[in-house]
């Protein structure tokens, strides 16, 4: 049983991140989209986070014509991926900071969060790859 739901977030999941990076193919600034989900797996793993998510928020614009914006839009994909996470494994609403939730988890929560974000840019990469295509800016 425990593979099947799994195998159902998996699903669910990768639906999630589909919709996520078409949203990111069709934005001004697709190329700066694509190279920012490429390396904020890495960014997470190297700094953490907490860390990683509060560079993302202040690298954010609500210009789409701005590089910021494609930040913004991963920054609110993000939290909206855990705000509909079923293991709630971070409680958000709509209006919470998503910088100020991670930084106040303890340490079994902050490392399941996580491996959630990492899993969910997995897909993200994938997809954002396949869609957007062509050589990476930055």
């Amino acid at each position: 049983m425990n593979n099947s739901t799994t195998t159902i977030k998996g699903q669910e999941q990768a639906k999630f991140a589909y919709d996520c990076a078409k949203k990111g193919s069709e934005i001004n600034k697709k190329k700066e989209y694509k190279s920012y989900v490429n390396k904020i797996p890495m960014l997470i793993k190297t700094n953490g986070l907490g860390s990683t998510f509060a560079f993302i928020k202040s690298k954010s614009s609500d210009d789409e014509n701005k590089a910021g914006y494609a930040y913004c839009l991963i920054y609110n994909q993000i939290k909206e991926w855990l705000r509909k996470d079923e293991r709630k494994c971070i409680k958000l609403n709509d209006n919470d900071d998503l910088v100020n939730e991670i930084i106040s988890l303890n340490s079994p929560e902050y490392r399941a969060v996580t491996i959630e974000v990492l899993a969910f840019f997995n897909w993200l990469r994938r997809f954002a790859e396949g869609l957007i295509g062509g050589e990476t800016e930055i």
